[in-house]
């Protein structure tokens, strides 16, 4: 008898993210609408308000198109999740799955309109439990809300054979765009005597798993170990992501000078010396850790400076300015979005490029990273 994929399975899925989708629509009234307000088509329509771009007498219309994937960070979890503690975990991957795409397309300046999921399964009749969907689909609509972009297309394809059986792979896609009147940033005018501006992170991020994972196999109780405030690992390391671009959105609509931006994700901090100029970045004040860095660098016997490698500690996405008083106006505006935000350092001229983290003492070279634009 031959196989055949589940569409049952699949069916009742896709029907579950087309009413989510149905959802967002309004959410990015701003800058268009869905004709006759039609969502589940093979091809979904969204018309763009050119009014804005007309107004300014814009002579470009910058897009984005970007791909990203959270992967498997949904493993990231205890088997034994009661039903709270499961929509608790699945409602925070909804939101880094809005958030690992967008906060990059904010680090342009871009305002995410349209998100698309791309989430394919062997075994769609596990994964796409009522647990699931409940808390993914809540926290994404959340994450799409914040953001202020529309849910637009989605595909849930079955793999058998390809992707291990109750297990899922997480990916999607965005369009985004800039503000009428206004260019991108894209690290061209990042120079000496800049200010960076650091911007709090809650936790990991998306970024990093593949090390806690590693180390919750060595923890005496796995992701149920408990960590010094009496916070569980597993909700630690998948804390809430912050979505950064209504922020980005305040600063770019303001008039700041905004030479660059920078979402610490893969690399840590070296991402903050990703432009290929040769310049020092003097790191001077650090954001408060949090507590689940501490227990990691703790746990593991991880030193301060392969920590700043690997994960963001604490520090979310780096804000490049032309002054100290624009620096203060990120600040404030971060402050009206409840973000902790503070004028981190400098940006200095260099024969080569590398960052100084004076608190840590430490200094990372380029010669180690060879990520650059």
């Amino acid at each position: 008898m031959l196989d055949h994929v589940n569409y049952d399975a699949l069916d009742k899925a896709k029907n579950a993210f087309i009413t989510a989708s149905k959802k967002t629509q309004s959410f990015a009234k701003k800058y268009g609408f869905i004709p006759e307000g039609r969502f589940g088509s093979s091809a979904n329509v969204f018309a763009l308000d050119l009014t804005p771009f007309l107004k300014t007498k814009s002579k470009n219309l910058y897009l984005t198109l970007l791909p990203e994937g959270l992967g498997t960070a949904d493993d990231a979890r205890p088997d034994d999740l009661n039903e709270q503690e499961a929509y608790d975990f699945y409602y925070n991957i909804g939101i880094k799955t809005v958030s690992v795409t967008t906060n990059d397309a904010a680090s342009s300046g871009m305002q995410t309109i349209l998100l698309s999921l791309y989430l394919p399964s062997s075994t769609p009749e596990i994964v796409f439990n009522k647990t699931f969907l409940r808390g993914f689909l809540d926290g994404f609509l959340t994450g799409c809300k914040e953001v202020g972009c529309v849910y637009f297309s989605g595909e849930t394809p079955q793999l058998k054979t390809k992707i291990y059986p109750g297990k899922i792979d997480i990916a999607g896609a965005l369009f985004g765009l800039m503000p009428a009147g206004i260019e991108p940033i894209d690290g061209t005018k990042l120079k000496a005597g800049n200010i960076m501006v650091f911007v709090e992170s809650t936790g990991p991020n998306e970024n990093g798993f593949t090390s806690l994972r590693d180390l919750a196999e060595k923890l005496p109780k796995g992701y149920r170990t408990k960590l010094p405030s009496g916070k569980e690992y597993w909700r630690a390391i998948n804390n809430r992501s912050i979505l950064y671009t209504p922020l980005v959105q305040d600063i770019v609509k303001s008039g700041i000078v905004t030479t660059n931006i920078e979402p610490i994700t893969g690399h840590g901090w070296q991402k903050i010396m990703r432009s290929k100029k040769p310049l020092r970045y003097i790191v001077e004040q650090m954001l408060p850790v949090p507590e689940i860095f501490e227990f990691v660098e703790k746990q593991s016997g991880t030193s301060q400076g392969e920590m700043i490698k690997i994960f963001n500690y604490g520090l979310g996405m780096v804000i490049f300015v032309d002054s100290k008083k624009d620096a203060d106006r990120v600040i404030q505006l971060a402050k009206k979005r409840k973000l902790n935000a503070i004028v981190g350092g400098h940006v200095e001229v260099a024969k080569v490029r590398e960052l100084v983290v004076k608190p840590l003492k430490t200094t990372l070279s380029s010669e180690a990273f060879l990520l650059e634009q």
